[in-house]
């Protein structure tokens, strides 16, 4: 084994010994919002159905603060639907261009009315519009009947403001830990995870085997 090519810089090295798993994680986010071709606040969101069965897909992170990290659906959505059931998520950040992922576990909140009306005034009129139309995660019987509800939620929301559907909202994911890996040569990975008992206490810290 080459062990020349394990020596890392300071810099590589020094998210180990950090001790705040937010600041780190931000630093981490705007490098990868530098070296990312797309989304890079793009997350993997994973839930359980009410069998228990697990259920992943991608969502975008809108917002991160020492509360947690949030993001925004139709509540009415099966995503909407199982975590409202548990209140309970998993998220992973992999950002390929840096070889590093965080994974983040944790209890959920929804976010508070004016948030969501605040991020959704933000959004694009036609993305707008489209909360409105889309049954989100229910059968379609063919792209012209969706086509069919934007055009009648366009001409009904023609003039003004476009309110927010009371279904349409987000959720802060509260972690419990998150653990940050980042790839090293012969999958001798980096891997430190800090963990708390709840979503006020404070961090512990732990680096895992890789």
């Amino acid at each position: 084994m080459d062990l020349e090519r394990l020596k890392v810089t300071t810099a590589q090295m020094g998210f180990t010994e950090r001790d705040d798993p937010f600041a780190l994680f931000g630093e981490w986010l705007a490098d990868a919002e530098k070296s990312e071709p797309n989304d890079a606040n793009a997350m993997t969101l994973a839930t359980v159905d009410e069998e228990g069965l697990p259920n992943a897909r991608m969502v975008l992170l809108k917002d991160f603060s020492e509360r947690g990290f949030v993001f925004y659906t139709n509540y009415e959505s099966q995503k909407g639907q199982e975590i409202l059931g548990t209140m309970k998520a998993a998220l992973v950040f992999h950002w390929k261009s840096l070889r590093r992922q965080v994974r983040v576990r944790g209890l959920v909140e929804k976010v508070t009315e004016a948030e969501a009306d605040a991020y959704f005034a933000s959004r694009a009129r036609d993305s707008r519009i489209g909360a409105w139309a889309s049954q989100q995660s229910r059968p379609l019987n063919g792209r012209f009947e969706l086509e069919t509800a934007v055009a009648l939620f366009t001409a009904k929301h023609a003039i003004g403001h476009v309110p927010r559907p009371a279904y349409w909202s987000g959720f802060r994911v509260l972690p419990l830990a998150i653990e940050f890996w980042h790839d090293r040569p012969f999958r001798l990975h980096d891997r430190v995870v800090f963990r708390r008992a709840t979503p006020d206490g404070g961090w512990g810290k732990a680096r895992l085997y890789p």
